[in-house]
């Protein structure tokens, strides 16, 4: 064969793979989360594992589409999450959405996904409102919710014999929820609460608040809010020598909480809806890949929900295609749905039923599963008065 005939086959078979390559029609999905603010740590690690998840199946010569992430940040405030998802959902080339971390801000958008028929599947939220204040097809989640959270955090909590608890929480739907459960379960095991005390998200000095509980005597403050307001807390709680365990939700399962505290971080316990990724029987797989992808910000606790999330989606395109209200119907039907967060079944309200609550304490700079840390084995011991 002549090297004149060798260039043309090698141009054709270039032009059929590019053919190829091309022929796949393009789906938008659009992601939403926190790329900016106190809780951008989650966002992105949100926004990295979506991304990941597009990436696999783009790569993927089975798949019947292409996909393109549309990432729109909603800064964990709920206007901006209202006028993300109206930009994502009056879009009518995005087919579905990953979408919010931030309850407050589900909460909002819950309407507009409805009113303009956007299926989405929530990928970070708790409150038990997004899915069950309402009876909307298009919403899902994969993640669990506050309910169980708190349940296992009262039983676990009074299980290792502590008694009076003071609890702060933001006033925002997302801590008032996790007042509401976490007061509801803690007394039905036997705690008691010395005081309650509701602060805002953007506050910035607790000396009153902290100084009426330093007199309360509690053994453990409970806190229901999102990271930066912990840090803030927990971090006046030691300039006012306030000596008591602190006990969070998984709103500040991060490692900016971490990274804003130091050393005060040590034994900080809290519980978040489903098991670690590397103890899942795909989290091994999901974070090599996210390695090799070399994102600089980790994928945080709900990277692996917003990984479930967008794989969910996309299986439900390739099957029923491009369409709103067919993907939302066949996401409606899933059940023993087979992800890196586990087996994933949505109950008539399209929420996950997530059997499995870890528990964390901060050991060493890290969020330690507390059967595997120190203080569970007893070498080491929780802040006590």
């Amino acid at each position: 064969m002549s090297a004149t005939n060798t260039s043309w086959i090698g141009a054709l078979v270039l032009a059929l793979a590019m053919t190829g390559a091309s022929a796949k029609d393009t789906v938008k999905l659009a992601f939403i989360g926190p790329l900016t603010g106190g809780v951008a740590a989650n966002g992105l690690g949100g926004r990295n594992s979506a991304d990941l998840a597009v990436k696999l199946r783009n790569a993927d010569p089975r798949a019947r589409f292409m996909y393109e992430l549309i990432v729109l940040d909603d800064e964990c405030k709920p206007n901006v999450g209202v006028q993300v998802a109206t930009k994502a959902a009056s879009d009518n080339s995005v087919i579905a959405g990953v979408t919010h971390y931030c309850s407050t801000v589900a909460m909002g958008t819950v309407d507009v996904y409805h009113r303009f028929g956007l299926p989405v599947v929530v990928w970070g939220a708790v409150l038990p409102d997004v899915t069950y204040a309402n009876d909307y097809k298009e919403i899902h989640r994969v993640n669990g919710t506050m309910i169980n959270q708190n349940e296992t955090a009262a039983r676990f909590m009074t299980g290792l014999k502590y008694k009076r608890w003071a609890i702060i929480h933001d006033t925002t739907d997302y801590g008032k929820g996790h007042n509401k459960y976490f007061s509801e379960y803690l007394q039905k095991n036997g705690g008691q609460i010395v005081g309650t005390f509701g602060v805002t998200a953007d506050q910035q000095d607790f000396s009153a608040e902290l100084t009426r509980i330093k007199e309360l005597k509690p053994e453990v403050i409970y806190f229901g809010g999102i990271t930066p307001l912990g840090v803030r807390i927990r971090s006046q709680m030691d300039k006012l020598g306030v000596k008591a365990v602190f006990q969070g939700t998984s709103g500040i399962v991060s490692d900016a909480f971490i990274e804003g505290l130091g050393p005060l971080a040590e034994g900080v316990v809290a519980f978040r809806e489903g098991a670690p990724a590397e103890k899942l029987p795909g989290g091994k797989t999901f974070l090599e890949q996210y390695t090799k992808a070399k994102y600089s910000d980790d994928p945080e606790a709900y990277g692996p929900f917003a990984f479930a999330a967008a794989n969910l989606i996309m299986d439900a395109v390739e099957k029923v295609g491009p369409d709103r209200k067919k993907v939302r119907n066949e996401l409606n039907k899933t059940r023993d749905y087979d992800s890196v967060v586990g087996r994933i079944t949505f109950d008539d309200h399209r929420q996950n039923a997530v059997p499995v609550i870890t528990k964390f304490v901060v050991q060493d700079g890290k969020w330690i599963v507390w059967e595997d840390s120190e203080f569970a084995s007893g070498k080491r011991s929780l802040l006590r008065k």
